[in-house]
């Protein structure tokens, strides 16, 4: 039996061949956008170098060594070594600059060795700087040695140690201030590590401190080592040392090294790119922080590079560097060096720890953003450079089944790994935290490989770097920075645009945390939960609306592009309002399950009290510089005694601080604390400490 067809119809044969396509994914991993046109980007990802930034490593920090005296009365290796590189790249205004007058420990000779029952040499400075605790003080001494457990109090119960050296698995500074400077100890052999089980070589970069003096020595051996010495004296076994140290403390000059790559206009504002050079004198470390150090001299080359050959034309405004010791540098240049400089400056990029191998060192390259006290656009600029990276050099199943990379970005010797990625919340302890300080100012963010397992330790070496992870970082501080440094009307109306497109996420994220809060929450905690995370959307889209306020310092058209961005800003206020009502249905789902009302959101008594509280941050702050309002505050709590807040609530008391701009009340900067950090902060908490920064001068209401 036949049967007849009709023909197929133009719209059919169009359904087919759709439905024949195959189905696109819900991104677009095909896709990688800059800021900078595609042409610039290929200018930046080729001139930059892997090879040459592996390079300065390895020719400042090949191996931990011993710095000579003739170093510290003239000028340190490092900042030599950077100072003529930038002047053999023909930067004109390079200057290595010397500040202040101190003095440092610095140890001479280390040595340890077994005299009974055998003769063998335990530990010597010489071999390995690391195994000579910082501030050791000279000493010849022939001893028993003893064995202290984790060297706690209760380990010395029954023992006598005057007079013999302590060996121990606990570290080596708190063991020599109580086994040495209260129980008469000779000293110390530790072989404590922070991660002894990840590699039982790792010797920490140890340091006596604390009252109890006068100090000993500390000798510091590997997990291995040690293990050994400290199994041997558990069989009873009588072993007999003889120690000695030589060390003085030498005078010397910090140094800092400046330069610039100008701006077309001499007067416009600038960026500020970092990364410390000292992380200490003593202590050497390849990834902390010669990485940093290392990838920022090869940015500056590269943009001079570029710039000079003309195949980027020289921005409007200046790019800045500034090498020098971690916190010492940053904080003269903000106080005395760049002090004229810091009301044109617009933000900073930090480097800090950038050159791991990301996969053979279970790390991700990160950018950590700041937090909601310092609102900026350089956020977003940075995520985009480091996205745009780390998508380029992943391999996607829609795009090709042979796994090679969307683009090659790959140094000559280095590994061909995706950039592993991720944008991360603020952290401090590093040179950004110099600019973001209550009394600057000025935003910045950190670049960092983490985690750094290697991070002050012996083994932070070159051999644990990847000449391809240091270009990597090279191009998205190149490309991130020349963003800023070019951005007119046309590119600042994208990275405002950008940053509403990104704000979706981020305020999505602070509804998916609210109600997974709420979903956690028992009857009598579940109002609390839905308060807070109404509170913590209507913080995250507050932060994204000051956000795209600062992006109007780019623009040279003012009026009309402050229209654009309150168009922007109405943009906010509907992801807000869309994600608000999600977290209402939710409630109202949720209590009629759990038999309650539905939560009211009217405010309490001490809400109405804390909204009516606008602190405005008074002058005397940033006319003190960088960290002196601590001063005043130090002052307090020591009058406060036991009644002062606790150290934990250090970090809480800082971003409160910089919340106090005469836009936010306290009911405000409690919702945004509370949407930036994981334990919730009482409102009382947020009050008291507002009413103390009042008491003393720093705020007014």
């Amino acid at each position: 039996m036949s049967r007849k067809f009709a023909a197929p119809t133009a719209l059919t044969i169009l359904t087919v061949a759709f439905l024949s396509l195959p189905a696109r994914p819900q991104m677009t991993p095909w896709l990688q956008w800059s800021f900078l046109p595609a042409a610039q980007m290929d200018e930046i990802i080729g001139e930059s170098s892997g090879e040459t930034a592996l390079r300065h490593v390895m020719a400042m920090c090949g191996l931990p060594r011993d710095r000579k005296p003739a170093e510290y009365a003239g000028t340190f290796a490092e900042a030599q070594y950077v100072f003529d590189r930038l002047k053999d790249y023909g930067f004109a205004d390079a200057a290595l600059e010397r500040f202040g007058s101190a003095s440092t420990w610095d140890g001479i000779k280390g040595e340890l060795w077994e005299v009974s029952p055998q003769r063998q040499k335990l530990a010597s400075y010489t071999d390995l700087t690391a195994m000579l605790a910082f501030a050791s003080q000279p000493a010849d001494v022939t001893a028993d040695l003893v064995w202290v457990g984790d060297g706690e109090e209760k380990d010395f119960a029954g023992l006598d140690v005057k007079d013999k050296i302590l060996v121990t698995s606990g570290p080596a500074g708190a063991v020599h201030a109580l086994g040495c400077g209260k129980k008469g100890a000779a000293g110390v052999i530790s072989f404590n590590s922070p991660r002894p089980y990840f590699n039982s070589l790792l010797l920490p970069w140890a340091r006596l401190s604390g009252d109890a003096r006068p100090y000993r020595f500390a000798f510091v051996l590997p997990p291995r080592e040690g293990s050994v010495l400290r199994d041997r004296l558990r069989r009873g076994e009588k072993i007999t040392v003889h120690a000695v140290v030589d060390a003085k403390l030498e005078p010397y000059q910090s140094q800092m090294i400046i330069t610039s790559i100008p701006g077309t206009d001499k007067d416009a504002q600038e960026i500020i790119l970092t990364a410390h050079l000292f992380e200490g004198f003593v202590m050497f470390g390849a990834s902390d922080n010669s990485s940093g150090s290392s990838a920022l001299l090869e940015t500056a080359r590269t943009l001079k590079a570029l710039i000079d050959e003309g195949r980027l034309p020289r921005p409007k405004r200046t790019v800045r560097f500034l090498w020098g010791p971690e916190f010492g540098a940053t904080s003269v240049y903000t106080a005395v060096d760049g002090k004229d400089r810091l009301p044109r400056t617009l933000c900073n990029i930090n480097l800090d720890m950038v050159g791991l191998a990301l996969a053979e060192n279970r790390s991700f390259f990160t950018v950590m953003r700041t937090t909601y006290g310092n609102p900026h656009y350089i956020n977003d600029v940075v995520e985009s450079s480091l996205r745009y990276v780390g998508e380029a050099t992943k391999a996607y199943v829609v795009n090709n089944m042979n796994g090679d990379p969307n683009r090659r970005i790959v140094a000559p010797t280095g590994n061909e790994d995706p950039m592993y990625y991720y944008v991360g919340t603020h952290m401090g302890s590093s040179d950004h935290e110099v600019f973001n300080d209550w009394a600057i100012g000025i935003p910045g963010v950190i670049l960092n490989t983490w985690p750094d397992m290697w991070m002050h330790t012996s083994e932070d070496r070159p051999d644990k770097l990847d000449p391809t992870q240091l270009k990597r970082a090279v191009i998205v501080t190149a490309a991130s920075a020349y963003t800023v440094a070019s951005a007119g009307d046309r590119s600042a109306a994208r990275i405002a645009a950008e940053i509403v497109a990104n704000a979706s996420g981020r305020i999505g994220h602070q509804a998916a945390r609210g109600l997974e809060e709420m979903g956690r929450a028992a009857a009598a905690a579940f109002p609390g939960a839905y308060k807070k995370a109404r509170g913590s959307v209507e913080a995250s889209a507050r932060n994204e609306r000051e956000t795209l306020d600062t992006v109007l310092e780019l623009a040279a058209g003012k009026p009309g592009f402050a229209a654009y961005l309150a168009e922007l800003r109405r943009s906010v206020d509907g992801l807000e309002a869309a994600q608000l009502r999600t977290l209402d249905q939710a409630m109202r789902l949720q209590t009629a399950g759990l038999g309650l009302k539905p939560v009211g959101l009217r405010l309490s008594a001490a809400e109405k009290r804390a909204a009516a509280i606008v602190p405005r941050t008074d002058p005397q702050v940033k006319d003190g510089g960088y960290g002196r309002y601590r001063e005043v505050l130090d002052q307090e709590y020591e009058r406060l005694g036991d009644k002062a807040p606790s150290r934990a609530f250090s970090r809480v008391a800082a971003e409160i601080q910089l919340l106090c701009d005469g836009r936010h009340s306290a009911l405000d900067i409690k919702k945004m604390v509370d949407a930036q950090f994981r334990e919730e902060t009482p409102l009382e908490a947020v009050v008291a400490h507002l009413e103390l920064l009042k008491r003393v001068g720093l705020v007014a209401f």
